[in-house]
């Protein structure tokens, strides 16, 4: 298989650029690299996502996970600046970039190296997520499964997925496991998903 943003070691030569971006109605300053995911812009669903979102109703950190450079974590951050964001991937080089491009942009974060949920602690208000579709569905599975045990009763999960990317089955998994699940948003065969533990 060849390497690609969910590779934990990326050993594409390094190519840094610099993005500006307008998210929530703010401006944003990132640094992008090879190696890491939509490194040229940010990618639609993720802005989609990030457009959707809506603050929880419960007290509580939000998680990013699968951050890659950091710009869904880093937007909610700064428009939720009561909140403690928790950013978290896979990817080393992209989680350098994502405590740099925090810095820059003056957002308090917690960014660390983590496969899935394997170093997170404790229990957040929300999880948001772009997932990872090239790691395969199995690896989306156990994300969007295994996020139901790091909510807080009445946490919400937000997924942004593409209908030809699987949106359908994930909106069946979901189902599945959480106690109400809606559709938030559809828009280039983008569909974003809130899913609420009880």
């Amino acid at each position: 298989m060849s390497e690609h943003y969910y590779s934990e070691h990326p050993h594409a030569a390094s190519d840094r650029q610099r993005l500006t971006e307008e998210l929530r109605g703010t401006a944003f300053s990132f640094v992008t690299d090879s190696g890491v995911f939509s490194k040229k812009g940010i990618d639609f669903g993720s802005r989609l996502l990030i457009e959707s979102f809506h603050e929880p109703e419960i007290p509580g950190k939000i998680l990013d996970m699968g951050c890659g450079y950091g710009p869904i974590g880093i937007s909610l951050g700064k428009a939720f600046p009561h909140r403690q964001i928790t950013m978290a991937d896979i990817n080393e080089r992209a989680v350098a970039l994502a405590r740099e491009n925090a810095r820059i942009n003056r957002v308090d974060a917690q960014v660390f190296q983590s496969n899935q949920f394997a170093k997170v602690d404790g229990t957040f208000a929300a999880i948001v997520t772009n997932p990872p579709i090239r790691a395969g569905k199995k690896i989306v599975s156990q994300i969007l499964a295994e996020s139901l045990q790091f909510l807080e009763s009445g946490g919400e999960l937000w997924v942004v997925i593409q209908k030809k990317q699987g949106a359908p089955s994930a909106l069946t998994l979901l189902q599945e496991i959480f106690s109400r699940v809606d559709v938030i948003s559809r828009k280039k065969g983008y569909h974003v998903f809130c899913a609420r533990k009880d």
